[in-house]
């Protein structure tokens, strides 16, 4: 039996690459024509649609870019802040830190303000 189905199959084929086969499904010039102009349409836009997605794609990027480059500069400058911070907290905390911290008050506050020292 599958002998058989071998043999019809082949003879399909046979059939396919025959030249008779040929000459009966000859295509018209118009229909050729019709088709290459087709597919040069078809890749024409799918050239254009690649070509557009490149330039959504590296819009994006630069878009992402700047915004991580904004997010890095606070970042850096929020550290830095802290540093300054922390730095003067140490001393506070140091010898002799409540000195240093009533002359850092006394440029802050103007003169004609009643200070309170709490002791």
């Amino acid at each position: 039996m599958n002998l058989n189905k071998y043999v019809e199959d082949s003879k399909i084929i046979n059939n396919l690459n025959n030249d008779e086969f040929r000459k009966k499904n000859i295509v018209s010039k118009k229909e050729k024509d019709l088709l290459t102009t087709t597919y040069l349409l078809l890749k024409i836009c799918l050239f254009l649609l690649a070509f557009i997605s490149l330039i959504k794609i590296g819009n994006t990027t630069q878009i992402r870019l700047s915004r991580l480059k904004e997010i890095k500069d606070s970042y850096f400058y929020e550290k830095d802040r802290f540093k300054k911070l922390t730095k003067r907290f140490d001393n506070l905390l140091s010898h002799q830190g409540q000195q240093r911290f009533m002359k850092d008050q006394d440029q802050m506050i103007s003169r004609d303000v009643m200070r309170v020292i709490w002791r």
